[in-house]
């Protein structure tokens, strides 16, 4: 298995190519860097070096976190206090499916949608994004495969994914290793792993 400097080192020469080898289909300019949990603090470093090395490049690196877009969706939805009521009451589980419903429900406020509006203003001729903070959605807060499937034709941005997480096989990836939590194997995007 590559090291995380490696992954990253693939993943900078794809961004870097013309045209870029990162995306697997025309309309889904998508791609995931996988990383051990363990390796956060380190991949946030790296991010940000990849990001200059990128800037001397010509590309203009956004960092979107997805926790901030976790925080800005409980906000716009029911808020924080409801879903703290609702853990009080319920538990955990019944407060993690509300949160996923406000994420997820078109009458909310889907992820998709807050990363659809990130994503308007960029030109994908000059801007690369990288979604980093992808924990804040384990243990099964949100998929990240559906997030990818429902940003299909909504962008042209080039995007990388920075997933916290094992691999299993070659495509399927298991979300900060949680031995409960199924090994997604439907990405339809090229992966680092």
């Amino acid at each position: 298995m590559l090291s995380l400097l490696d992954r990253i080192s693939l993943l900078e020469n794809d961004l870097k190519a013309v045209p870029l080898r990162i995306s697997v289909h025309h309309d889904l300019p998508f791609a995931i860097l996988r990383y051990d949990p363990k390796e956060e603090w380190e991949v946030r470093r790296q991010a940000k070096l990849l990001a200059t090395r990128m800037g001397e490049c010509g590309k203009e690196v956004r960092i979107i976190s997805l926790s901030q877009m976790l925080w800005e969706a409980i906000k716009h939805s029911e808020g924080l206090k409801a879903i703290v009521d609702l853990e009080t009451e319920r538990g955990f589980n019944a407060a993690q499916e509300q949160v996923n419903i406000y994420l997820s429900d078109r009458d909310w406020c889907p992820l998709t949608d807050l990363l659809t509006q990130k994503l308007r203003s960029l030109d994908p001729q000059k801007h690369i994004v990288f979604l980093t903070r992808a924990a804040a959605m384990a243990p099964a807060i949100y998929q990240m495969s559906k997030l990818l499937d429902e940003m299909q034709g909504r962008t042209r941005v080039t995007t990388i994914l920075f997933y916290p997480g094992t691999l299993e096989g070659t495509t399927g990836l298991r979300m900060m290793g949680l031995k409960d939590r199924e090994a997604m194997g439907n990405y339809r995007v090229k992966i680092y792993g």
